[in-house]
């Protein structure tokens, strides 16, 4: 799809509720009116939900504050200051990227409200309808999601915000309130999608997938007693069989479309966006023409090497061209690579690396490189800095360690072992007590998802922060469960 000739016809809002400045001008939204007169301009519109996804601020704010709290990761030591705080836990409602996450989380949701709000016309035959709709829904749930794990209660908004005067929406009188908006959404989106795997987009399965992360979210929390959480009313044991039903249809029902990929440097390969693990990923490739369209990812993972391009080396002496101006901004702490990796994991052999190459496979000595860092983000083909490398957002893995976290020791435990067997570990026991084994799950998680922005969530639903990241230490798990709302949100919302 052409989506930017679309966009270039809407007369759209890049701003919205709770997320303006007090002196921003409105722009005005598309309508039925004025825009919705055909299939292509309602999935220009659907696009244009999506795009929100890509913005700088949202796509590097899933490591900011979905890694660098936690002791997988650290900044260099001359970023921003509000990234100084994330790492160090002493963020406050000022923090510039809180602000840039839930204001580009909201104008996520405004936009997929809008298609709710205005799809329902003759022009849009009925199949593509049902489509579009089941993707609103599908994203609108997703940055609920998203804004749920990261702020607790926040604003809802099930209406197209048009005006300013309209942006003043409610806070959710508890977490059961968000949790049903998003256990809703993706019903809907379930019941309207088929399984149509295509590459930055949702499908059915990416439906049932979230659905089964929101389950496992809300379970684990409240067995843990996390702050808010263990005020919800919901049951534990149901949320656990219902994470671990839809998470198995995921990973036993697609086999076609979505598998674990063996091997691990394949999943990471940005030229194939459409392997089996990938059940959504972001929409970005080096061809376009600005950030957002085009990723720096892989000069926020890579050191520098004075601008000058270096090559990674594989344990199968195999060479792979990277961008030699990274940046070093995300570094991989030396403690966590050290003491939770085995020697012989593949997903530390592979994908974690200190040393650079030149193009004969020769170390390049001496170098600028500060530690280890992850090939997980890397683009032999950029085009100057613009490169293909995306965020993972939500990965087959991902839900295989969710079914083996909800279903238990019995059923679980051989999903689990595959993951370590492709990670060439031996396996673990049969046996083991229920508690033991979930924490053994979320150690894996911590492995296998390393650097690609889950491990936070995944200690807060655990109330496990202050027991994990010595930065954290003194805090209270309350003060660790969330982020504060941003100050300018407050200042324009009096419901705040």
């Amino acid at each position: 799809m052409k989506m930017k000739k679309y966009i270039l016809l809407m007369s759209v809002a890049a701003v919205l509720m709770n997320s303006c400045s007090l002196d921003e001008k409105s722009y005005g939204f598309y309508s039925d009116d004025n825009f919705y007169k055909s299939e292509a301009d309602a999935t220009s519109a659907l696009l244009y939900a999506y795009n929100a996804l890509t913005f700088l601020e949202y796509s590097r704010g899933i490591f900011y504050l979905g890694d660098i709290p936690t002791e997988t990761m650290s900044p260099k030591t001359d970023e921003a200051g509000d990234v100084y705080q994330l790492e160090n836990w002493i963020c406050t409602n000022q923090t510039e990227q809180l602000e840039y996450y839930f204001k580009f989380c909201y104008i996520a949701i405004n936009r997929a409200n809008s298609v709710l709000a205005n799809i329902n016309t003759p022009a849009v035959p009925d199949e593509a309808k049902k489509r579009i709709t089941g993707e609103a829904y599908f994203l609108r749930a997703w940055n609920y999601f998203n804004l749920m794990r990261n702020f607790g209660k926040v604003p809802v908004h099930k209406e197209m915000v048009s005006e300013l005067s309209m942006t003043t929406a409610p806070m959710a009188k508890n977490l059961d309130e968000i949790f049903d908006l998003i256990r809703n959404d993706c019903w809907k989106a379930i019941s309207l999608l088929e399984v149509n795997k295509e590459f930055g987009r949702a499908d059915k399965v990416a439906a049932e997938a979230l659905l089964a992360k929101t389950y496992l979210t809300v379970a684990s929390a409240k067995a843990n007693r996390a702050y808010l959480y263990s005020d919800m009313d919901i049951d534990v044991s149901q949320m656990y069989d219902s994470s671990a039903f839809y998470a198995g249809k995921v990973i036993n029902d697609y086999k076609a479309q979505y598998d674990f990929d063996e091997d691990l440097r394949h999943i990471y390969d940005v030229n194939y966006p459409d392997g089996p693990e990938h059940i959504f990923i972001m929409p970005i490739e080096r061809s376009g023409t600005q950030e957002g369209n085009y990723s720096k990812l892989p000069l926020m993972f890579l050191p520098s090497n004075s601008s000058i391009p270096f090559y990674i080396k594989y344990s199968d002496g195999s060479l792979q061209k990277a961008n030699g101006n990274g940046w070093g901004v995300f570094l991989c702490n030396d403690d966590f690579v050290e003491n939770s990796f085995s020697a012989v994991d593949k997903r530390r052999t592979e994908l974690i690396h200190r040393d650079i190459y030149d193009a004969a496979g020769n170390p390049i000595v001496p170098n600028q490189v500060k530690g280890y860092y992850t090939a997980k983000y890397v683009d032999p083909d950029f085009i100057g800095e613009r490169t293909s490398a995306r965020p993972y957002l939500i990965r087959f893995s991902d839900i295989a360690l969710v079914y083996a976290e909800a279903a238990g020791p019995v059923e679980g435990l051989p999903v689990l072992n595959r993951i370590r067997a492709r990670a060439g570990l031996t396996p673990l026991p049969e046996g083991l007590d229920e508690a033991v084994y979930r924490r053994e799950v979320i150690k894996e998680r911590a492995l296998e998802l390393a650097f690609e922005g889950n491990r936070l969530y995944d200690l807060r639903r655990t109330a496990s922060v202050t027991l994990t990241d010595m930065k954290a230490f003194g805090l209270s798990e309350m003060e660790t469960a969330f982020f504060p709302i941003p100050q300018r949100e407050i200042d324009l919302n009096p419901n705040l």
